[in-house]
């Protein structure tokens, strides 16, 4: 969990320098235009110059190189606020979000979500970040105690975790083969696994053996 906390405040008198981030889906760049207008008016509201417009355009499930120029913009100090229309339009998760804020926090840079009202400049909108952190934090227990459950469920079915062994499955093969006279790189070439795990496949059976 992290709490976040501002690391300067720009004076009232400073031209402040905006970022506009709008986000669309492929299939609906409808209204890719009114977030942009939405976050313009609000920022001439306040007397704040907007000095970059970045328009993102994709799926919400994959990276997003137009946000990630804007945060090299802001590691830069070329940004002092950044404006959504809407917190979704930023990020893809709860802990997304949260970690970009939280870095974005850490330079100084404010971030406003223009619906949600959701402004860092103002002490209302500071505390609200503190519990998106705490939301945040109680999505990633819950989805740890969902996996630790499942998992424990499984167990108590005699379900085998983890990968199957390829070895396993080939065991009777290579005892097979090596009943039949075949050298251990010639079954590991015919079965296609490593010549070790021939050898210790046929070392457990050889020792069977020589107990019976």
């Amino acid at each position: 969990m992290f709490y976040i906390f501002v690391k300067f405040f720009l004076r009232e008198d400073e031209m402040k320098r905006v970022a506009i981030y709008a986000r669309v889906s492929t299939y609906d760049q409808n209204t890719l235009p009114m977030q942009i207008n939405k976050c313009s008016t609000f920022a001439s509201s306040r007397g704040w110059q907007v000095t970059t417009s970045i328009s993102e355009i994709g799926s919400g499930a994959v990276k997003r190189p137009e946000r990630e120029r804007l945060l090299k913009l802001c590691r830069k100090r070329e940004v002092d606020i950044v404006i959504v229309w809407k917190l979704d339009r930023w990020g893809r998760s709860v802990a997304d979000i949260v970690s970009t804020l939280q870095e974005l926090q850490e330079l100084g840079v404010h971030f406003i979500s223009v619906t949600e009202a959701l402004d860092f400049t103002t002490a209302m909108g500071r505390a609200m970040g503190n519990l998106l952190a705490v939301f945040s934090e109680f999505e990633r227990e819950m989805i740890s105690e969902r996996v630790k459950a499942g998992l424990a469920q499984a167990k108590s079915k005699g379900v085998k975790l983890g990968r199957p062994s390829v070895l396993e499955d080939k065991k009777d093969e290579v005892i097979e083969l090596w009943k039949e006279g075949k050298n251990k790189s010639f079954i590991a070439n015919r079965l296609n696994i490593s010549r070790r795990s021939v050898a210790r496949v046929v070392n457990s059976f050889d020792c069977l053996q020589s107990s019976i």
